[in-house]
């Protein structure tokens, strides 16, 4: 079906084309067009237009109004103030505009597609190999995987980016210290759970990196395993591998968790950028815009300097040969621009790291990897804060484990679900506990701006009050369990009724929704969506304590109603599922 034009899309033509008519040596004009409290819309672009032309303002809007043509759309436009125009729209064009957004069998509502889309790389969940995936792992994987969603549903190419920690020095420590300490080995983690083994994979790690820290003998063994392993030594290498594939398994365990699709394709560790580091370098310092300082290789900026007002390079080979993070990071860049053809690359990464990416971009574009035609952006995201205000840690100190937070939220949300469930069975309690404790956690991150921080609050986020995804879950269960009740009555849009004031409202909202979600797509920005599926709930709400459904006064205006309440709920269903949160139908 093709995408259906929104009723401010409509208005805002409307205006436009009597602004120009008004003005003809003014060219196309925009008329500033928004959603308001004194009317449907106002219109607000007449008086910088009149300022800039030297006109009166109010007349120039008397004149627009008398060229606005309305037709079965525009019921009313007055102009307020010193300019302002006021547009109220029939109830007829609210209906049938709906209404074409619910004939959509798509399931898109009307919501076009890219007509020129590109290639996005996008890079988020990057867990390390061989550590177990804490709450800082959280944010990176939730915002990244609703980022995608949004990008793919408005047809862009999307190519996704694990880039897991799985190279470099930690792996030279890990495997010396298991040749020197074999029986620390639990030689039953090969009948362990990917959780228990990765346990084990911690443990392990823990102990090698106290004892690299203390022991210089042994961080020198350590580092020529590297070399090792860089080299490509068999027996070295087939360990690495064996620490991968565990920690793979322990990844896409968390992941189904989190209900989050994970594809080991898209796994392109450190490791997977090893063959590329070399040249990156060659071709850096060949160019000259990396040069060899006190024997590393480094690229410094006119504008990054540090405390002592000394330049801060980045530097991409230290000394002793050993590559850092930076250069893979501009080997992964050479990558997805020359290889995947991306024409945006986003990274979905902590914002402590922003001044590294700010050099690795800068670098990039100075060697000519990055052209103006792509864009480099970081996605960056605050910190998840205790209800202290503090980073989120466990009471002993210790940085909370992924699993145990998710584990804390269901066990948390199926109480809620226990005490509400009316004709619920034990394995549907779980199973909707599940669903509604994963959502919490998800929608308490996505509905907050990335680059805040948050407080993680386990009671807040399963509440049934305020701004949480168990509202917007129970709003949509709600009209379910409407739409089962209503017997032989069926949905259907009749463009003759009247309608109340709340279903107005509800309706103009209802049908901002491909904008909003463009708006999203468009700036990387989740919490847009987030913010207007609550207002879509809370609107809801208001239509249905004010507004009878299913004994509302004639058969028309119940079939009306369930019209409403099936595109609230179809609308609730998609931008949930945008965001990766479930949408029950009984809860």
């Amino acid at each position: 079906m093709a995408s259906v034009t929104s009723l401010s899309d409509s208005v805002h033509q409307r205006l436009a084309a009597a602004l120009s008519a008004a003005l003809p040596q003014a060219g196309s004009a925009d008329p500033l067009l928004r959603r308001s409290d004194r009317a449907d819309f106002q219109a607000n672009g007449i008086l910088a237009l009149a300022k800039k032309e030297k006109a009166n303002p109010r007349e120039l809007a008397t004149q627009v109004v008398s060229g606005v043509e309305s037709g079965e759309l525009i019921k009313d436009v007055e102009v307020s103030g010193p300019g302002f125009l006021n547009i109220t729209l029939t109830d007829r064009a609210i209906t049938e505009n709906l209404a074409a957004r619910y004939a959509d069998d798509t399931g898109r509502l009307g919501v076009p597609h890219a007509e020129q889309p590109g290639t996005t790389v996008i890079d988020y969940a990057q867990p390390n190999v061989a550590k177990e995936m804490h709450v800082g792992h959280l944010r990176s994987a939730v915002i990244g995987d609703a980022v995608v969603q949004l990008l793919e549903f408005t047809g862009e190419n999307v190519v996704r980016r694990h880039h897991i920690g799985d190279w470099g020095t930690q792996f030279g420590m890990l495997i010396q210290y298991l040749e020197e300490h074999p029986h620390e080995l639990d030689h039953k983690a090969d009948e362990a759970s990917g959780e228990e083994a990765m346990s084990n994979l911690d443990r392990l790690y823990k102990a090698a990196r106290k004892l690299f820290d203390a022991d210089e003998e042994f961080k020198t063994r350590a580092r020529r395993r590297v070399v090792d392993l860089q080299a490509g030594d068999p027996r070295t290498v087939a360990m690495w591998q064996k620490f991968v594939d565990e920690s793979k398994i322990y990844f896409f365990s968390v992941f189904e968790k989190l209900d989050m699709e994970i594809r080991d394709a898209d796994i392109v560790g450190e490791s997977g950028y090893n063959d590329m580091l070399a040249e990156t370098c060659r071709l850096l310092e060949e160019s000259g815009v990396a040069v060899r300082s006190e024997g590393a290789l480094c690229v410094f900026f006119d504008d990054i300097k540090g405390p002592d007002g000394n330049p801060v390079p980045l530097i991409v080979q230290k000394s002793d040969g050993g590559y850092g993070y930076a250069a893979t990071d501009l080997s992964a860049i050479r990558d997805r621009v020359f290889n995947l053809k991306a024409n945006s690359i986003i990274y979905v990464v902590d914002a402590r790291q922003s001044l590294h990416f700010k050099m690795v971009f800068e670098t990039a574009r100075k060697a000519g990897w990055l052209g103006d035609d792509v864009k480099a952006y970081q996605l960056a995201f605050g910190t998840v804060l205790g209800k202290d205000g503090k980073p989120f840690k466990t009471r002993e100190g210790e940085t909370v484990r992924l699993v145990d937070l998710l584990d804390e939220a269901i066990d948390r949300a199926s109480a809620v679900v226990r005490e509400k469930a009316q004709d619920l069975s034990e394995e549907e309690i779980a199973e909707r506990g599940t669903q509604v404790g994963v959502g919490a956690v998800k929608y308490a991150d996505l509905s907050t701006s990335a680059n805040r921080d948050y407080k993680f609050d386990l009671d807040q986020m399963v509440s049934l009050n305020g701004d949480t995804s168990v509202y917007l879950q129970y709003a949509y269960a709600r009209i379910q369990s409407i739409l089962r009740k209503a017997g032989a009555s069926r949905p259907a849009a009749h463009a003759e009724l009247e309608l109340h004031e709340a279903e107005r409202a509800l309706g103009l909202h209802a049908d901002s929704f491909a904008a909003t979600v463009a708006e999203a797509a468009t700036e990387y920005a989740p919490h847009k969506l987030a913010a207007y599926l609550y207002q879509l709930a809370s609107l809801y709400t208001t239509f249905y304590d004010k507004c009878p459904v299913l004994k509302a006064e004639t058969q028309e205006q119940i079939e009306n109603r369930l019209f409403l309440c099936d595109i609230t709920a179809r609308t609730l269903h998609r931008g949930m599922a945008l965001l990766g949160i479930r949408t029950p139908e009984r809860l």
